[in-house]
């Protein structure tokens, strides 16, 4: 009886669990876009690749997860 109260409990749970907060970049085009449904300035952002970064990234990966599963997002 007690652990169905508790899963009807934990049901709601995340809805107490907020806080409101001031937006501090409302109404910025820059981070919003114009438009409720346009891109952000910001994504407009593009970086040249630096293939010595992606080998220093594996080689990070590889000694935190040696041994293990890492999902790639496939």
């Amino acid at each position: 009886m007690a652990a169905l109260a508790l899963m009807a409990t934990a049901c709601d749970y995340q809805k107490n669990n907020t806080i409101k907060q001031k937006d501090l970049n409302e109404g910025q085009a820059h981070v919003y876009g114009v438009h409720p449904d346009s891109a952000a300035a910001q994504l407009k952002n593009t970086y040249t690749a630096k293939p010595e970064l992606e080998v220093k990234a594996n080689a990070i990966r590889e000694k935190l997860f040696a041994g293990k599963s890492i999902n790639q997002g496939n």
